[in-house]
């Protein structure tokens, strides 16, 4: 296998001490598209901003590697780390307003990045960013191009930093749900673009998001987190058909069906994902499992090969629900 375009290794990201993201292995190879999905809380956008070097000041990483490629990013410095940032390796925001610059039009912030990474001069980077804009569905960008984001919508805000992540076409992008803040239409203009970039460039694409029909259309592959591991691990069809961790089989299963009685509630996991300052012993998941018995007070191994789960009882998954 080639060198995966982004590897973790052994992360761990903690919060006053307290492991957040523990342990956590995790690698996307180049023109890859890695789906990584669970409930908000289970650390995935934790994940990604380490990944970035981009933790909140509260954060830090205590240990484990960050490889892009052959580069251990948790061990640059932060002016070593800049020259990645946005050239080598990209983030899509979740709160795309918070991420701009209120005091610069947005076609300069996107072609900030060509400037700076690629030494282009600002006319041939203003005229990128404007054709970067069409790509991405802004309608008129030469004069949206020259407006400030408070005079945008929250939905073409985040097509501005989608643009801004896309422009330098890394070698590894990181989307934190890209599209929540945007209707069908343009959510479908968006992951063409991204299938475009994997194609053309060979792009990684990390791809964060709630949405199991967004990861069933564009995702390779598939990594379950819950209460801050990976839990699951496979290629998207196989983990569908056949989930072989219960968290993953009662996941699938709060997926809305178009069939069937309109009167049938929408199933949902009971409980909550257990407080980080005291997880459980063992599976994190067995306080909310239904089939959870004394064996899962030991920690379960990821095991399986290319489709792993991390659970004692994978022989008894497929007869949940």
């Amino acid at each position: 296998m080639a060198e995966a375009a982004l590897a973790l290794k052994a992360l761990t990201v903690e919060i006053g001490g307290i492991p957040i993201v523990d342990r956590l292995d995790l690698s996307v190879q180049p023109g890859e598209i890695l789906a990584i999905v669970g409930e908000s809380g289970c650390g995935k956008s934790l994940t990604a901003f380490a990944s970035t070097r981009l933790l909140p000041s509260a954060a830090r990483i205590a240990g484990g590697e960050i490889r892009l490629g052959s580069t251990d990013l948790a061990a640059l410095s932060e002016v070593e780390m800049q020259q990645r940032r946005g050239n080598k390796i990209s983030m899509i925001f979740q709160e795309p307003v918070a991420s701009l610059n209120p005091l610069m039009p947005v076609g300069q912030q996107v072609a900030e990045s060509l400037r700076i990474h690629r030494g282009m001069d600002a006319k041939t980077a203003y005229a990128a960013a404007i054709e970067m804009l069409t790509q991405v569905g802004i309608p008129d960008p030469a004069r949206r191009a020259k407006q400030y984001p408070f005079e945008l919508s929250g939905g073409m805000c985040q097509r501005i930093v989608i643009a801004s992540a896309l422009i330098c076409r890394p070698d590894v992008l990181i989307a934190d749900e890209p599209t929540t803040a945007l209707d069908v239409t343009v959510q479908a203009q968006i992951l063409d673009l991204m299938r475009r970039l994997r194609a053309e460039v060979g792009s990684a694409i990390i791809f964060i998001t709630h949405d199991m029909g967004v990861v069933a259309d564009i995702a390779d592959r598939v990594c379950v987190m819950y209460a801050g591991r990976i839990v699951e691990t496979g290629a998207v069809d196989d983990l569908f058909e056949a989930p072989k961790h219960p968290y993953t089989k009662l996941l699938l299963a709060t997926i809305p069906r178009l069939e069937g009685d309109r009167k049938t509630r929408l199933r949902s996991i009971k409980g909550t994902i257990p407080d980080s300052r005291d997880w459980p012993q063992g599976c994190r998941f067995k306080t909310r499992c239904p089939i959870a018995d004394d064996q899962c007070d030991a920690l379960p191994p990821l095991t399986g090969g290319a489709h792993a789960a991390a659970c004692w009882h994978q022989d008894k998954v497929e007869a949940l629900v």
